[in-house]
Order: structure tokens, then sequence, then C-alpha cells
């Protein structure tokens, strides 16, 4: 198969309405051809007009570690040309940065959860090109997570930088398709072309979104795995709690929670008395961990490791923000008094729980709080938002 990014490179056709314009590029470490040459560098070898490059949330290298961490605007060493950051004094391009170029080549890996910020800056980009006769392409990549969708949609008002739109927590869309609803959700005056991938196949086995072919470069640092891509519209959520997600290991966002003061053998059990349903088509198993940065750093936290891969993996079945809201209610359930919520500037939000901001509204941690509440509570609530947008999206699909 060949993605977005093979396919403008190996056909000059496609190629060709780049000629006499000034492009720039939008990437990060994973924006790789097949041959693992890193898309500014094969763009340029093809003999496109590259005058800017963007960097995304962690940077056009990839190499801030942590959420809330920015990057500074440079020189690229190499070409010389601008590098702007988009997650650094400015989240939206300015009107300065949109002068340096005709044409946006967005070329960014994602992990198909809406609150993965790439997929806002794609709907930055968007408005920041309307209205001006400047063009966006999508060179598009696979959503690793696949066509499945699941969980709340944002409500009105919630939106932030992981709130781009009212679109449940995983999508199922690839960014090319987003981009397209975005652009008639939002009626935005913009050239938006998608350069579609080949062969893509997000139905088939094993790899149900990600094609065996390719190998997993890191989108963003603790991206390390297909894993937790699959999981990671659940783990995201303990962004917004007290206990670990695993940052400061060697294998984050891959756990429903680490905590030197949870009993994760308890709390296995408890999920497994509340709604065995929903751990499903993956393998979970006890864990401990010692972080050695973020979150209980420096402690021993017992842990509960998902294993969303290999002979463990069901992917109609799995169904990871029900997994984690589980894992939450169960920790709630034992230890009704745990501080479980995270009370912090998320994101730049100052007025809103963390959780809260991550999900697009409070339904989720009310249902978690409420000691009456039961499963088919928290499936009355996203299950018609969830068919709303299977709905919604249908006529965005290109593949």
């Amino acid at each position: 198969m060949k993605f977005g990014i093979d396919r403008l490179l190996a056909d000059p056709s496609l190629r060709k309405p780049l000629e006499g314009k000034r492009v720039a590029l939008v990437a990060h470490p994973a924006s790789v051809t097949e041959g693992l040459v890193h898309s500014l560098d094969a763009l340029i070898a093809a003999g496109v007009n590259v005058t800017s490059a963007f960097g995304p949330q962690h940077g056009l290298k990839g190499d801030k570690q942590d959420n809330m961490v920015e990057t500074a605007d440079e020189l690229d060493p190499v070409y010389g040309i601008p590098v702007f950051s988009l997650y650094g004094e400015v989240r939206r391009p300015t009107g300065q940065m949109m002068s340096t170029a005709d044409v946006f080549l967005f070329d960014l890996q994602d992990l198909g959860c809406r609150i993965y910020t790439f997929v806002t800056t794609l709907l930055y980009l968007l408005e920041a090109a309307s209205g001006t006769g400047k063009a966006v392409w999508v060179l598009d990549r696979p959503n690793p997570a696949g066509r499945p969708v699941e969980g709340t949609i944002l409500l009105p008002g919630w939106e932030s930088f992981v709130g781009a739109g009212p679109m449940p927590m995983r999508h199922g869309m690839t960014l090319g398709e987003m981009g397209a609803w975005f652009v008639e959700h939002f009626k935005l005056d913009v050239d938006y072309r998608v350069v579609t991938m080949e062969g893509w196949t997000p139905e088939n086995g094993p790899g149900f979104g990600w094609p065996e072919s390719r190998i997993w470069i890191n989108p963003s640092p603790n991206a390390a795995s297909l894993n937790m891509a699959r999981a990671y519209a659940g783990t995201v959520m303990i962004e917004g709690a007290t206990v670990s997600e695993g940052r400061g290991t060697t294998r984050p966002l891959e756990v429903l929670f680490g905590a030197p003061d949870v009993d994760a053998k308890a709390v296995l059990a408890e999920m497994r008395s509340f709604a065995p349903q929903w751990m499903q088509g993956c393998a979970i198993r006890e864990s401990w961990f010692e972080p050695t940065f973020h979150k209980h750093a420096k402690s021993l936290c017992g842990a509960l490791m998902i294993h969303a891969e290999g002979p463990f993996y069901d992917h109609h079945a799995f169904r990871p923000w029900r997994l984690q809201a589980l894992a939450f209610k169960a920790i709630r359930r034992l230890y009704p008094d745990y501080p479980l919520w995270r009370d912090f500037p998320y994101e730049y939000v100052f007025d809103r729980l963390a959780i809260d901001v991550i999900n697009g509204g409070p339904a989720l941690r009310e249902w978690v709080d409420d000691a009456d509440s039961a499963p088919d509570d928290l499936d009355a609530v996203a299950g018609p938002d969830e068919s709303a947008w299977l709905e919604e999206r249908r006529r965005f699909l290109l593949y």
C-alpha cells in the first residue's frame, strides 16, 4: 500500500499543481516515506519548492516529551527555511506564517482520537487559509485505531485545543476525511484536497487500520506502539486523573492506571463484577512500574496493563473508552473518597476540570462519581452520540 506522501512523490501528475508555487510542509518525526526518508527531505529532493515548514505539538523533531511543553520557531539548519511552531507562542498560524507559502501540505500521522491535537491543528490551518486563496492538501495516512466509533460528542461551548468540534472521542476517520468534514461543518472557503492512500483496508486484519507493511514510528514521544494507539481513546483520560498513565515508563498510555495506593488486583476484580462486557477484545494483566518522572515519580505503582494486540485483540469488540471509564468506576466504588480527578489547567483551560475538558463535557465524570449509576446509564449517554456520528461521517469516508 502507499500513503499520501508516497503517491505524491511517485506520480508527477499529482505534483504538477505545485509547479511555480511556494509550498509549506506540516510534519513531525513520523512524516516519512515508505523508504523512511523524512517528507521534508523527500519533497525537496523531488524538486518541490518548499519555502517553510511547521511543527505541531511536540515539535517538528518530536523532541518535547510532555504535554504543555512549547517549541520555539527556528531556522532549518540544512535548507535555511523558517520552521514555525504551532505549539509555541501561537496555536493558530499567523498571517505572517501563512504568507510564506501558497500551498500547505499537511503530513501528520494521527491516532484517530479527538483529543490528539494534530486534528485540531488541521482545523486551525484550514481556518487560517479560509478566504485567502491558499490551498491545503492533506497527504493522507492511516487511522491506526481503524473505523470503530466510541465516546460522547463534544458539547457546544466545550471547544478547546483538545476538542476541535462536535465529534466523539474515537472518530474512526483519517485526517484527510476529517479535513473534508471540517470544511463543510465550519463552512470554510478553502481550496482543500486530499492525496489519498492506495490500498488502505481498515476493516482487514491483523492490522485493522495499521498496515503490516509499514513500521511504527512515534508521532509523539509517548505514542510508542500500535497497542498504545488502539488504547489511547481510553487511556488519554488518565491525563485528567491523579493516577498515572505510565508517563516516565517505557509503556506510557498502555495502562488503565498506576498508583502506589490503589490495589490493582481488587480493581480488576471489581471491573469484572461491574461491567465484564466492556472488557472484551483485549487482555488485562496486573503489573508494576516506578515512573522516573511525572505522576508518582520514584514511587512503586501497582497497575493494570492493556494488551490490545496479538491473539488477545478483537478489533470490533475492543472499546477503550468504556474500558477506561470502567477502571475509574471500579476505583471510585472501592475507594469512594479517593481524590481521583486532577485539578490543573489542562491545555490552558483554567475554569474546568481536566477530565471534563478531555471528554468535552462532564457526563463521564458524573457517571463515575454517581454511586447509583449502572453501565446502562453510560451507554444511554454515549450510544446515541455514537450512532449519530456514524451517520454524520458516512459521506466523508474515502476508503
